[in-house]
């Protein structure tokens, strides 16, 4: 797929760079979740003039009121004034709203500086920061990077699109805590905002059709993505999978090859290759690892992770941690005892002779394929959420081979029908706790239950941990 060239970053300093230029400065906020919750609190203790507009009402707006209860700030809601726009030095953007809006325009238009919650505060990082991103498997290999880095001694800190937002780590800073590393969960949507970001180490796990909701395109989905790439320099290094072909043709840009790149595969036959500049590749059950002149192995036989992708994801972490310190047998150890993060792939448990898996996190095609690729048949597939104009039919080969039964529930039911309804034998079904129900009576001993969803949860659940713990509770009362 080609590309534009990428853009060029501005090559100026931050605004700020200390938490003390905040203090008496204006900021509005924009959007009041989470990442809008917590950096009304940062901001607050900075003694900057906090305002925050939201286009929804107060009451809507009812439970993160109540966390930024007492704070001293403005409130703007149910719409954006103009006025207030214009009267302030910054103006930060929460990741999910978009940067394009015409009013953002007109701020910088009239020199107020505009930015995103995730670039405002990388400003004020001083540590090395591991920015991991990528479609799928993201969390999972920020998780273990932390795992690999702790278990050696390593202060490190978790977060970005993941966990808590970048801006309470700022907050954990100004408490006194003290980190060696900081390792950040990046999405697309953060990265709209980022101009001067700059990690010193990129991983980028693979890169597949999603949020079509948002995105006119996947060009445009996929521009989003490299942005992290913006500001790659001698001092970077790039972790990019090798057996995804869209993330090397981003790897052919130049201004990727400004940086080190190491790549991981699982593909024995690219391992000559890949030891004599760097990276990883997987064998059989042993991990080949080189980041510096000797290569380390790393058995993969007794890991606890489901599914052949953990293995991307194991490699990714261990070059990323090897770089900031991970210690060859804490690595090991690590492999050897984690089970896995909640609702992806999750073992619930076996009723019956049936197992469930709760792959809740799965809410694009991509992820449904990467689960299915952990089974190898008799699959009682459950999906359906919102719907979010992504085409199903990359899954029609592997639900003919491995689901015999496919359950869909919710908003985007009708187009995964269309798409995969001839391929095995399917239900459409009106509630999730029926959808549920259903799969449980259609199993057979040795099948497996799976919660692989291929939407996003918002059309019945408020996330996507939400749907996988009633999705376990259901599954908790079958006897």
């Amino acid at each position: 797929m080609p590309h534009p060239p990428m853009p060029p970053s501005s090559g100026t300093p931050p605004p700020f760079s200390d938490f003390k230029d905040l203090e008496g400065k204006r900021v509005l906020v924009v959007g009041l979740a989470r990442c809008g919750v917590s950096l009304a609190h940062f901001l607050t203790e900075c003694g900057a003039q906090v305002t925050i507009s939201d286009h929804k009402s107060k009451p809507e707006l009812a439970s993160a009121l109540e966390q930024i209860e007492g704070l001293n700030v403005q409130l703007d809601l149910g719409g954006h004034s103009p006025k207030i726009f214009l009267a302030q030095d910054v103006i930060i953007l929460s990741p999910g709203v978009p940067p394009n809006l015409k009013i953002f325009e007109y701020a910088r238009s009239n020199g107020v500086v505009v930015t995103g919650e995730f670039e405002f505060s990388t400003w004020f990082v001083k540590q090395p920061l591991v920015g991991v991103t990528g479609t799928n498997g993201k969390s999972t290999t920020c998780k273990l990077i932390e795992l690999f880095l702790k278990e050696s001694g390593v202060r490190a800190w978790l977060g970005g699109n993941f966990g808590e937002p970048l801006v309470e780590f700022l907050r954990a800073l100004k408490r006194g805590e003290q980190f060696d590393s900081v390792v950040a969960e990046v999405s697309s949507f953060q990265l709209e905002h980022c101009d001067r970001f700059t990690p010193q180490n990129i991983v980028f796990t693979n890169l597949a059709e999603n949020h079509q909701d948002r995105y006119k395109s996947m060009e445009e989905y996929v521009n989003a993505k490299r942005r992290i790439f913006q500001n790659v320099n001698q001092a970077t290094t790039s972790i990019l999978n090798a057996d995804d072909n869209a993330v090397v043709e981003l790897a052919r840009d130049p201004a990727v090859q400004r940086g080190r790149i190491f790549y991981f595969s699982r593909k024995p036959a690219l391992e000559p290759q890949i030891m004599s500049i760097g990276g990883a590749v997987c064998i059989k059950d042993e991990v080949r690892v080189r980041t510096g002149p000797e290569i380390e192995t790393y058995t993969v036989r007794n890991m606890k992770m489901r599914g052949k992708h953990s293995i991307d994801n194991i490699m990714a972490a261990i070059l990323a941690a090897r770089e900031h310190g991970a210690k060859h047998e804490s690595i090991q150890k690590v492999i050897d005892t984690y089970g896995g993060m909640p609702h992806r792939l999750e073992y619930v448990r076996r009723v019956g002779g049936v197992e469930f898996y709760n792959d809740s996190k799965a809410t694009n095609v991509h992820a449904v394929m990467r689960a299915l690729d952990a089974f190898d048949e008799n699959v009682i597939l459950i999906m359906g959420g919102k719907d979010t104009n992504l085409s199903y039919e990359p899954l029609r080969e592997m639900v003919k081979r491995k689901v015999k039964t496919l359950i869909l529930v919710g908003e985007a039911k009708e187009r995964m029908n269309r798409d995969l309804g001839d391929w095995s034998e399917t239900f459409l079904i009106g509630t999730f706790e029926e959808a549920v129900l259903i799969a449980y009576q259609k199993s057979r001993i040795s099948d497996s239950v799976l919660l692989s969803p291929g939407a996003s949860s918002f059309d019945m659940f408020d996330s996507y941990e939400e749907r996988g713990n009633y999705f376990k509770e259901i599954v908790g009362k079958f006897r």
